[in-house]
Formats: C-alpha cells, sequence, structure tokens
C-alpha cells in the first residue's frame, strides 16, 4: 500500500487507522514514543524526590498514566505522566501521614476532576486571554531551561562538550535528514561515547535507584472515615484544579501547534481517570507534561495516540527489561534535548520590537505578570490564574471608559426638563463613577435618565442608579429612568431599592 502521508491533513494526521497503515507514519510514532519514553525517567524520578516519595511512584504513575490517557484522553499526542506541579502540591501528605494516605489522594483528586469536568469546568478554558496563553508558553520555555541549570553545575568539565555535542545534534541533523528524530540521536550518540570512552559524567542512573518488576494492584491502607476526608481532601482538591489547569492549557498549547481542535472535556475526566488508575498502581499520580508533549509533538513530529501508548510502554520496558543500560544514558543528552525543547517553544515573535510596539501595552502587561508569577513561583497554574486576573482588571478599567453621559436641558422655569443619556455597558467598573456624572442641585425639578443606549449588567450598577435617583429625591426633584432595554428592566425591578443597607 502506498504511503500518503504527503498529502493527509491535520486532522487525518491524528488518525490511528491512517498511521497504522503508513510504515513512515508509524515509524515516527513508535520513535517519537521512545525518545519520551526516556526523557520521562528522569524527570520522574527526580518528581519523586519532590514529593518525598519511592522514585518507583514516580516511575509508575509515568507509565500507567501515559498509557491510559493514550485510550481516554481528548487530546491525541499529548503526555501525561509524573509532574512537578503535581508534587509540589500533595508532597505534604507524603511527608505528614505516609505514603498510604499520599495515594488516597491521588485517587481523590483523580475522582474530583472527572466530577469537575462532567460539570463543565474545561469550557472556562475560554475565558483564557491570547496574552496569557503566550505568557504561559514563554514562562514554560524559561522553567523547561531553568530546570536543566542544576544539571550543569558542579559537574565534571566534560559534560559541557558532551552537552554541547548533543545541541549540535538536536539542532542541525533535523536540517539534514527527519527520518529519525535528533533528540533520539543525540541521545544514543552521547551514551555510546560515554560508555566506549569510558568517560565518568552524570548518568540516569545516578538519579535513582530503578524498578525491577512491573506494578502492581495496590488498595492504600486508610480508614474510610470522616477524618480521613478532611486529612486529604484538601490536597486533592488543590491537586484536581492544578494538573487540569495544567493539562488543559497543554492540549490548547497542542492544538495550536497541530492545527486540530480537542475535546477538552474528555481531556479533563480523561485525566481524572488516569489518576484513579494510577493511584490503584501505586503511582503518585499526575497531569500532562508539557516538556514531553513538545518533544513528542514538536522534536519528533508525533501527532496520534500511538506515540503516547508507546511512551508508555517503552518507559515500562526500559526500567525494568532494560535498566542497566538505561542507568548509562549521560544527563548531558537529556538536558540538550530539553534546552532545544525549551528554544522550540519560546514564542520569539511576541518579544520582536515590531511586535512589542504593535501590541497593546495592556496586552503585554499581562503576558510578562503571567511569565513573572510562573517562573517566581514554579507554578504555572499561579501564573496563569494572575495573568487572568491581571487582564481582567485591565479590560475593566479599558471598558469602564467607554461610558459617557450626555446632559441637555429643555424648556425653561417650571417646564425645564434635564434630559441625561447614558451610553455605554453599564458594569462594576464603569457604573460606580455613574453617581457623580449629574448636577443634583443645578438641574431642574424634572429630570430624565435615558438609558436605551446603555444595558445593566450587574448589581453594583442597580445599585448605582438607585444612588441617582434617591440623591435628586432628597433635593425634592422627580427623576424618571427610560429606555432600559427587556433585561435591564426585569433586573432593575428585581432588585431597585432593595440593595441598601437598611438603618
Amino acid at each position: 500500500m502506498s504511503d500518503t502521508a504527503g498529502v493527509l491533513t491535520p486532522e487525518q494526521r491524528q488518525s490511528v487507522w491512517r498511521t497504522l497503515r503508513s510504515p513512515r507514519l508509524l515509524k515516527t510514532e513508535v520513535l517519537a514514543g521512545v525518545v519520551v519514553a526516556l526523557a520521562l525517567i528522569p524527570e520522574a524520578i527526580a518528581f519523586s524526590i519532590i514529593a518525598g516519595v519511592d522514585p518507583r511512584l514516580g516511575l509508575f504513575a509515568s507509565f500507567t498514566m501515559a498509557v491510559t490517557i493514550a485510550f481516554v484522553g481528548g487530546r491525541p499526542a499529548m503526555i501525561s505522566a509524573a509532574t512537578g506541579a503535581v508534587a509540589l502540591v500533595i508532597a505534604p501528605v507524603a511527608r505528614d501521614y505516609g505514603v498510604d494516605y499520599f495515594i488516597a489522594t491521588v485517587i481523590l483528586a483523580g475522582i474530583l476532576q472527572v466530577v469537575l469536568s462532567l460539570v463543565g469546568v474545561a469550557r472556562l478554558m475560554r475565558f483564557i486571554p491570547r496574552s496569557v496563553m503566550v505568557g504561559f508558553v514563554n514562562a514554560l520555555a524559561i522553567l523547561i531551561f531553568t530546570s536543566q541549570v542544576p544539571e550543569l553545575l558542579g559537574v565534571p568539565f566534560l559534560v559541557y562538550p558532551l552537552a554541547l555535542v548533543g545541541l549540535l545534534i538536536v539542532f542541525l541533523l533535523p536540517r539534514l535528514t527527519t527520518a529519525v528524530p535528533a533528540p533520539l540521536v543525540a541521545i544514543v550518540v552521547l551514551t555510546l561515547i560515554t560508555v566506549t570512552a569510558s568517560i565518568t559524567v552524570p548518568t540516569v542512573g545516578d538519579k535513582g535507584e530503578l524498578p525491577e518488576a512491573v506494578p502492581s494492584l495496590f488498595i492504600p491502607d486508610v480508614p474510610v472515615t470522616l477524618e480521613t476526608l478532611q486529612i486529604i481532601f484538601p490536597y486533592a482538591l488543590a491537586m484536581a484544579f492544578v494538573g487540569l489547569l495544567e493539562s488543559l492549557m497543554t492540549a490548547k498549547l497542542v492544538d495550536d501547534i497541530t492545527d486540530v481542535h480537542s475535546d477538552k472535556t474528555r481531556e479533563g475526566w480523561g485525566q481524572g481517570v488516569a489518576n484513579i488508575v494510577t493511584g490503584f498502581f501505586g503511582g503518585m499520580g499526575g497531569c500532562a507534561m508539557i516538556g514531553q508533549t513538545m518533544i513528542n509533538v514538536k522534536a519528533s513530529q508525533a501527532r496520534t495516540r500511538i506515540s503516547t501508548f508507546c511512551a508508555g510502554l517503552f518507559l515500562l520496558i526500559l526500567v525494568v527489561a532494560l535498566g542497566d543500560i538505561v542507568a548509562l544514558i549521560p544527563m548531558a543528552a537529556l538536558v540538550a534535548v530539553m534546552i532545544f525543547v525549551s528554544w522550540a517553544t519560546f514564542d520569539w515573535h511576541s518579544i520582536r520590537p515590531s511586535t512589542l510596539k504593535a501590541m497593546p501595552k495592556s496586552e503585554t502587561t499581562v503576558m510578562l505578570v503571567t511569565v513573572a508569577f510562573t517562573v517566581w513561583t514554579h507554578n504555572l497554574a499561579v501564573g496563569v490564574v494572575c495573568g487572568v486576573i491581571m487582564a481582567m482588571v485591565l479590560f475593566a478599567r479599558r471598558v469602564a471608559h467607554f461610558v459617557t453621559v450626555e446632559r441637555r436641558i429643555e424648556g425653561e422655569g417650571d417646564d425645564a426638563l434635564a434630559t441625561y443619556t447614558v451610553d455605554g455597558e453599564l458594569f462594576f467598573a464603569s457604573s460606580n463613577d455613574l453617581y457623580y456624572q449629574f448636577s443634583y442641585t443645578h438641574d431642574p425639578v424634572r429630570v430624565r435618565i435615558d438609558m436605551s443606549q446603555s444595558h445593566l449588567w450587574d448589581a453594583s450598577t442597580i445599585a448605582a442608579l438607585d444612588s441617582v435617583t434617591e440623591k435628586y429625591e432628597s433635593y425634592g426633584k422627580s427623576v424618571e429612568v427610560v429606555g432600559l432595554n427587556e433585561a435591564s428592566t426585569a433586573m432593575r425591578e428585581r432588585l431597585a431599592g432593595k440593595l441598601q443597607s437598611e438603618g
């Protein structure tokens, strides 16, 4: 059968069936899985150390999560495994209560992720502005790079030329051929150099002991009581939110790279299912891994669930059956791969002088806030939340200035009428100044407020309008509010006069 990979649309390229019929595409997916599996090993061990648990819990989590999400996830080619963000959130449980409570927390977090996804939390992604997304991507690239810095400090000198050779391979090889993923070539070449030349440099084996058996069913030994729930629920809820946010943001990023929309709700509950499965096999839980996903999608050009499944499968094979060989891989090779991923992930266009000059200052501010808080806290979820809050504040300030109030006087004497025309959207930010737009003492006894060109959005606006009418009435003047649309009228009838405190 002929290989038609060159004419496939982005949607067709994600098809598992089409990929299985194309030897070239299948090779790309399988080799991508190998590269990701190799990159997962030191990361999983490192995150286990952060969580304060045995390295095997991180490795088992990476295997079970990758394999499970390959079937139930909503974003093909995305990699889920043990992550630093999740490790930081639930580390106190392992430290204070032990591994059984730790695993129970992972399982409960998975259940909460399923529930939150089914009630529609994934739809909140539409409220994340592009500037936050750009900041998320740039912060991610910075964190990936800075996470490699410790691997280059206090190490033998030969680590640096090895890392340089690895960087040359991953950056230059794709210009010559894409038949084999450049990261895989770098890992193999540097491993052969260090082994054949008997070079002593830090290796994967130095990160921790690799498991010698496959994971088995694990039931956490915790009492099923309200006290247990009170202990683990706060940590499980935090893990659920952090995991969902990081996974959904990563899914959106991969959507942009592949030009294919994914099912965010399915991805959300898929992450929950993966954490439940992981917990019952003694894993530490996790979420989408952004760095490894970029290796898979950007560096290795994988597009289907096959690569995700292979990453988990090869991880298990590598650490259990080939652990002695994997332990020989120099960390310099993985550092080179992750630095390349960092460079490829960063949105360089966003910081070009021409882009910054053309971009509204508020957009740039939101992007910088997202980057700053993410890098400062080393938590992508915190950075995104702060970025969204900043975007909301700046948007509210900008929209508040769009409301105008025009005053005109008709007639003279007792027949005089002051008409105010309000133009714009009235909500908490724009309605706060509404009270000060009227000339209470200088207006005639009859006042009309024309709202036909505005809309009342919230209780703050109703309260502001109540204050205006009450102020006029205190001067013995009558106020008529006209022109409200149907929705605004209904809200005013429901809330008017009920928002002021009594006494």
